[in-house]
C-alpha cells in the first residue's frame, strides 16, 4: 500500500511538473515567502566550518601526503583542521576514523585580494577534470590495508563510491563554471527517494550536458523569497543548503541528525553582509546613477540605501532571454524534481519542495562589484558588458592564478578577447548553456548613464 501511494504521488507530481513548465509566461510572478527556521549565528558558523555534514572523506594522513599542509589557515582553525585549507574540514567518521572531508567553502568561499570571502561564490573553481582515476587509487590503496588500518576503508567507502559514480559525468571544457546542481542531480539519481540509501545503479536518465551555473553570493540569500536562479527552490532553506550531505550520507537518520544544524548554518549565512567597495567613489556620478537606477533597474532588483526593499521577482523566458538551458536542466529535470518532491527532504514538519519555473529570479545587487562574472552561468566579465551586450565577447579568458586581475575601476574581471575557443581558461559562448544572450535592459542607456549607473552600483 505504501508503494502504492508513493507511485500514485509521483503521478500526481507528474502531471503537476507538465502544468507548471508547459505554462506561458509573459509577466514578472512574485515569489510568497515560505516559513524559515531561526538558529544561532555562532554554533552555525561553527558547525559550518567544523561539522561532520559529510561523515567521509579521505583519511587524514593520506590526504596530507598527497596535498601537503595547508599554512594560510584563513579561518583561524585550530586542531586538525590547521592544517587543512579552507575548503576542507577533518572529521571523524562513525568508525572513530579521522578523515579530511570537503565542506561548503568548496562553492562558497573564495580567496579575493588575498583574503578570505565566506559567502563569495568560488568563480575559480575547475570541474574540467575526471577525478575518477584518483577515487579509483585511493579505494583500491586503502582496500590493501590490513588489521587495524582497515578501518580507513571503511571510513572512506561512501566517499569513493560517490565520487568515482559520477566523476565520469561531472566535466565541463571551461574552468570558472559550477556544477553543483548537476551534481545534486546524479547523486539523487543514486539514492532512494523514501530512505536515502546508496544504489550503484541509477534510477534515472539525466541529460547529458553539464549546465553551468555561477555561485550566487550567500548574503544575498536573505532578502530572497526562494533559492536557485529560477527561484524554484521552496519551503525550508535549510533542506537545500544541507545537500553536499547527498554525497555522503548513509540513512534518514543521519540525514535528520545534519538538518538539525542547519537551522544555525541559515542563522549564520543570514547574518552575512556584502564586503563594501575599497575605493573611492565619484559621489556626484553616483547621485546620477541612483536616478537611472532607479528608472530602469529598480522594479526588478529593488532599491538601496536608506529606503531598501526587494521584489522577489521570477522573470519569464519572454522577458529576460537569457541562456534557457539551466532552467530545463539539472535539478529542473522531471525525473529530478518528482524525486525530490516526494523525497524524505518534503517530509516533516518543514519541508521542502521543488517548483520549477521558465525564467529567473532577478537577484538583489548587494555587493555585485566583487560578484563577477554575471549572469548565471558567469558569461559575462564585468559590469560594463553586463550592460551593453553589444561589447560582450563570444570568447574570452581570464586569469585563474589570483585575483590581481579584478578591476575595480569597471567591476569585474579583467579580460582578454579571443578570436576563437582555446583551452580551458577560454570562456565559450557558443556552447549550450553558456550562452551570453539575454538582459538587454541596459542597452538603451547612453554610455553616460551606462557609466553612472556602474558608480552607483
Amino acid at each position: 500500500m505504501k508503494k502504492l501511494s508513493i507511485l500514485l504521488a509521483m503521478v500526481i507530481t507528474g502531471f503537476a511538473f507538465v502544468s507548471l513548465t508547459n505554462r506561458l509566461n509573459e509577466n514578472p510572478e512574485f515569489i510568497a515567502p515560505s516559513k524559515q527556521r531561526t538558529g544561532d549565528v555562532a554554533k552555525g558558523y561553527q558547525y559550518l566550518i567544523t561539522g561532520d555534514y559529510l561523515k567521509s572523506g579521505i583519511p587524514f594522513n593520506l590526504f596530507v601526503l598527497g596535498t601537503g599542509k595547508d599554512t594560510t589557515n584563513f579561518l583561524q582553525r585550530d586542531g586538525y583542521n590547521k592544517s587543512l585549507n579552507y575548503s576542507f574540514t577533518a572529521v571523524k567518521a562513525p568508525n572513530g576514523v579521522l578523515v579530511a572531508a570537503p565542506n561548503c567553502l568548496q562553492c562558497h568561499g573564495q580567496v579575493f585580494d588575498g583574503k578570505l570571502i565566506v559567502g563569495l561564490g568560488n568563480s575559480l573553481s575547475d570541474f574540467t577534470l575526471n577525478r575518477q582515476g584518483t577515487a579509483l587509487f585511493a579505494e583500491k590503496f586503502l582496500q590493501n590495508l590490513k588489521g587495524e588500518e582497515a578501518k580507513k576503508y571503511d571510513a572512506a567507502k561512501n566517499f569513493i563510491q560517490a565520487i568515482k559514480t559520477v566523476s565520469p559525468e561531472l566535466i565541463t571544457t571551461t574552468k570558472g563554471v559550477n556544477l553543483a546542481d548537476a551534481l545534486a542531480a546524479l547523486l539523487v539519481s543514486h539514492r532512494d527517494p523514501q530512505t536515502l540509501r546508496w544504489s550503484d545503479k541509477s534510477s534515472f536518465t539525466l541529460p547529458t550536458e553539464m549546465i553551468p551555473t555561477d555561485v550566487p553570493a550567500w548574503w544575498l540569500l536573505k532578502k530572497k523569497n526562494a533559492m536557485f536562479y529560477n527561484g524554484f527552490g521552496r519551503g525550508d532553506f535549510g533542506r537545500f543548503l544541507m545537500g553536499s550531505n547527498l554525497l555522503t550520507v548513509s540513512d534518514t537518520a543521519e540525514a535528520a541528525e545534519v538538518d538539525s544544524h542547519f537551522n544555525d548554518v541559515l542563522a549564520f549565512i543570514n547574518s552575512i553582509e556584502a564586503p563594501k567597495y575599497p575605493k573611492p567613489i565619484d559621489a556626484a556620478m553616483a547621485a546620477q546613477g541612483k536616478a537611472v537606477f532607479s528608472a530602469t533597474c529598480k522594479k526588478c532588483h529593488g532599491s538601496y540605501g536608506d529606503s531598501t526593499s526587494y521584489p522577489n521577482l521570477l522573470i519569464p523566458e519572454s522577458i529576460i532571454k537569457t541562456d534557457s538551458a539551466l532552467y530545463t536542466a539539472n535539478y529542473s529535470n522531471p525525473q529530478m524534481v518528482i524525486w525530490f518532491n516526494n523525497s524524505w527532504f518534503s517530509s516533516g514538519d518543514h519541508p521542502a519542495k521543488l517548483v520549477p519555473y521558465r525564467g529567473y529570479i532577478a537577484p538583489p545587487l548587494d555587493g555585485v562589484w566583487i560578484t563577477a562574472p554575471y549572469l548565471h552561468n558567469g558569461s559575462v566579465p564585468d559590469l560594463e558588458t553586463l550592460l551593453n551586450s553589444k561589447k560582450r565577447p563570444k570568447y574570452w579568458q581570464r586569469s585563474f592564478s589570483s585575483t590581481v586581475d579584478y578591476n575595480y575601476e569597471i567591476p569585474g574581471y579583467k579580460y582578454q578577447t579571443k578570436d576563437a575557443p582555446g583551452t580551458s581558461e577560454v570562456y565559450n559562448t557558443t556552447q549550450k548553456g553558456y550562452s551570453n544572450e539575454g538582459h538587454y535592459f541596459g542597452d538603451k542607456l547612453s554610455e553616460t548613464q551606462r557609466r553612472s549607473v556602474i558608480e552607483y552600483l
